[in-house]
Order: structure tokens, then sequence, then C-alpha cells
């Protein structure tokens, strides 16, 4: 039994332990004195500004007089005292504009006024010199994280009136009432935020059910928001995907080292990400880079085999830039720079498949189209190629679908914000929609022959190939966003010898 005479410390202060640091009223008065002024000037409004003011207004418009709350969301612990470097909840950064690793715990409240709605962004704002935050707070200190933007900094950026982070209870509670003010809130995004909306609607006549009900649909608005992309977003896009482009060049770069080294894998990844991290904000998502069977996973991200010559290498990698939104761009690249017959053979039959879904890819079509017209090619070749039990067309009625055992996932997902954007949408406004300028999606067959699956012939165990790009619906088809990234295999293969010749 532990020593009832010692002093106890809560477990939540034990992480100071490592550290001592000075609280003497001496020390205080002299860390705070001779600092020099801050700027006076003003930052300039966002680019994103604007184009936030309309995506509010849209909002607005489906939820008259109600509040709405849509938090950034707090700080994540990666271990013990040490935080996850910051990312909002996409929803947040898509109606403020702000992106990379600002504001934890930050706010956007939509309060409902007499002809919409009134936005006002709540946040911690900067602490004084003077404050002990100043110097010892690890989280929000200036000494530790740096200096926050003041109120108006925020206020100018993002062209929506701000409040401090300590009057959100009350702003939320109030008119809130069996007759009054309802409020929703972005579930998940924040649970201390959400605990407080729940002290806030706690006196309605709305059970559990029904408030847990009303947030989903705040969620699935703000997801169904995004569908279409404004002219911001679609710029946004294309610098990801320019990146992206640039990032696959240093892969290449990086295959003889990879061959080389016993975790080539992570070769492949780091030099991928680190580009990302120097061009942009991160990876948009955790790089893929799966060589020979390893290829055949679809999401490996375990990145820890070796990567040998006569191989193919998948890389599945996007750049993320400042603003957030990403690419998602996958090659199957092979690592002496020439595919072999077989190889030539699959690869080619993917290529097939995503050329037949770039085909109906156009205003009018559906969403669900794209991933059939790439279904009928991969059902085809296989059936050419004897492994499916019956033809073709048998295999894609409903009841059969064997060609799926080597194409188990979809052919297309929206892309922005998230690299799976829009993902709490309906179906009706997803998978079932009709095609609109605007729109942002990739198009990504693959084939996947497992080494241990016998249903093959062996020569084409333990080779996967995905071809991935970003596709953007204009108002006449469609535009490839990714089209500067070879496709055709012999394109790839001059593109190869291109770049290791620089």
């Amino acid at each position: 039994m532990a020593d009832q005479t010692t002093d106890q410390q809560a477990l939540d202060e034990r992480a100071t332990n490592r550290s001592q640091r000075p609280s003497s009223a001496a020390f205080l008065e002299f860390v705070a004195d001779r600092w020099a002024e801050r700027p006076a000037s003003r930052p300039e409004p966002g680019p994103a500004a604007p184009y936030t003011l309309v995506r509010r207004g849209r909002l607005s418009a489906l939820f008259p007089g109600e509040r709405l709350v849509v938090p950034a969301g707090p700080l994540v612990t990666r271990s013990n005292d040490t935080d996850y470097r910051f990312r909002p909840h996409s929803a947040f950064a898509h109606l403020t504009g702000l992106g990379t690793d600002q504001e934890p715990d930050a706010v956007l409240v939509l309060h409902p006024v007499e002809d919409g709605h009134e936005a006002v962004l709540y946040f911690r704002p900067m602490a004084g010199r003077d404050s002990e935050e100043f110097f010892a707070d690890a989280r929000y200190g200036e000494f530790w994280v740096g200096a926050r933007p003041s109120l108006d900094d925020l206020a100018a950026v993002t062209g929506i009136p701000t409040a401090p982070l300590d009057e959100l209870g009350d702003a939320l509670a109030k008119d809130v009432g069996p007759d009054g003010v309802r409020v929703r809130v972005v579930p998940g995004a924040d649970d201390g935020v959400t605990a407080t909306v729940d002290q806030a609607r706690a006196g309605t006549d709305l059970d559990g059910e029904e408030l847990e009900a009303a947030d989903a649909e705040l969620a699935e608005a703000l997801s169904e928001l995004r569908l279409v992309k404004d002219a911001f977003e679609v710029e946004q896009l294309r610098a990801a995907v320019d990146a992206t482009i640039a990032g696959f060049e240093r892969v290449v770069t990086s295959l003889p080292r990879a061959v080389r080294h016993p975790r080539g894998e992570r070769v492949i990844e780091s030099s991928f990400d680190g580009h990302a991290r120097e061009v942009g904000n991160t990876v948009g998502y955790e790089t893929i880079a799966a060589s020979g069977d390893h290829a055949t996973t679809l999401h490996w991200i375990r990145n820890d085999g070796q990567v040998h010559a006569g191989d193919l290498v998948l890389v599945d990698a996007g750049v993320e830039v400042e603003s957030l939104y990403t690419a998602d761009i996958t090659r199957t690249l092979p690592v002496d720079g020439e595919y072999t017959e077989v190889q030539r053979r699959i690869y080619t039959a993917v290529l097939d498949a995503a050329d037949a879904a770039f085909a109906v890819a156009r205003p009018g079509s559906r969403f669900r189209d794209v991933h059939a017209a790439a279904m009928e090619v991969i059902a085809a070749r296989l059936a050419d190629w004897g492994l499916l039990p019956g033809t073709a067309e048998e295999s894609l009625e409903p009841e059969g679908q064997f060609h799926r055992r080597w194409m188990v996932h979809g052919t297309s997902h929206h892309l922005g914000l998230d690299v799976h954007d829009c993902a709490q949408a309906r179906r009706e406004m997803y998978l079932d929609a009709v095609l609109e300028p605007g729109m942002v999606f990739t198009i990504e067959p693959g084939l996947y022959f497992k080494a241990d699956d016998l249903a093959v012939p062996e020569e084409y165990r333990g080779i996967g190939v995905r071809i991935e790009d970003d596709v953007l619906i204009t108002v006449d088809g469609h535009e490839n966003l990714s089209a500067a990234l070879p496709r055709r295999p012999e394109e790839i293969e001059a593109w190869m010898r291109t770049v290791r010749g620089r």
C-alpha cells in the first residue's frame, strides 16, 4: 500500500515534473518586461474569404432560425503530453477558410437573425506577455507554440466577427428553450463543445434521439455543401495535383536507393512525404508505397517491405496544400523502368477500364455510371483470360459479381478537403447523383492478384495495379486534372527515363 502520508499530486499535473518553471513574483515581473511592440498593421483578407461568405449563406438558407455550431476541434494527444499537429475539422475549414495548424478549440457559430444568420468566430485570443500562459503553457503559450492572432487579426483574415472563447457558453444558451432557438452542433468534432451545447439545450422538448438526428442533419448538409466545388476550391485542387505530380518525379529518382535499402518502401514513402511537407502542409493521407505482392493490399501503409528489381511498385499519394485541399493520385511503376509482358497486359486492362470510366464522366451521367463503365471492361478482360466461372455478362449481374474478387473497391470518390470528401452525403446526392460541373472526384480502377490466389495463373500472382486520376466535371465534359502525369505504359517508361537522366 502506498504511503498515505505522502503528498498526493494529480495525474494530470505530473507531466510538469520534468520541468522546473520559475514562478516567483520577481520572475513574473521580469519575464513580462522589455518586449518590442507588436506590429500594428492588420493582415489582409484571406483569398478564401469571399467564397466562405457564400458557403455560409448557402448553409444559412437550409436552417432558418436555428443556431449552427461548427467546431474546429481540439488538440489531440499523440503520446502522454505531446499532441499531433493540429488540423481543423473540414467543415470548419470550408466555412472559415482557415487551414494548416491554426486555432485549435475555435468554434464557428451561425446565430439566427431576422434575415438569415450572423456568423461569429469564437477562439482563444493571444495572451498578454504579462500572463503565465505566455511562458509556461506548453499547449498554447507563445514561448512554446508561437504567437496566435488577435481577435482583430482573425476577423480581418476571415471576414467573420470574432469573440473570446470564454463567451461561447453564454452565446450558445441564449434564447434556447422549448419555444426558443434550436441548436445543432457538428457531431464528433469536439466533445467538449458538444457537451456545452447539450447543456444549453437541456431545457428543450427534444429527447436524445431527436437531438442526435438534428445534429446528423447538420453534418449531412455540411458534407453535401462540398459536392460542387467553387472556383477557389478548384484552384486549390489544381495546386495540390501539380505538387503531387512533382512528388511522383521525386519518387522515380528514389527507386535505385529503394532497391538497395532493406526497407525500400520507406524510402519511397519518405521521398514523397518530405516533398509534401516542403511544398504544402503535409500529405493528404498516409502514403501507400507498395512493392510486389504488397500492392495487392489496398491500403498498405506499413511500407516496411523491400523493393526488388523487376517488380511493380504501386504508389498512392497526395499533397495537401496549406488550404487543406488534397490530391489523390496512384501510379503503378516498373521498378526497373520497363514493364514485363505480363505486367503490361494487366496494366493495360486497368488502363482500358479507366478510359471507359473517363468516357462517361460528363454532366448528365450518374456517379454510379463511372464505376459501371470500368467494371464492364474489368469483367470482359477477366473473362478473356478465363478467370471467371461464366461470361462477363453473367458476372456483371447482381447475383454474379465474380470479377469483384480482383477489384473489390469502388472506382471513384469525391475529392476536396478530405481525400474521401463529402462522405456524409445522402446516397441520392452521392452514388445516385447526376454529375454536375464543379464536381471533383477520382477515377481509380485496379486489379489485384494476391501471391496465394490459386484462381489465377502463377504468372499473375503477386501483381497489383491501380491507376488513379483526379477529374473535374466541366460544362461540356471533364478535365483530367492529373493528366500531366503519364498514364500509358510506354509514356511512363519514357517519362521515367527522362526523370532518371536529369
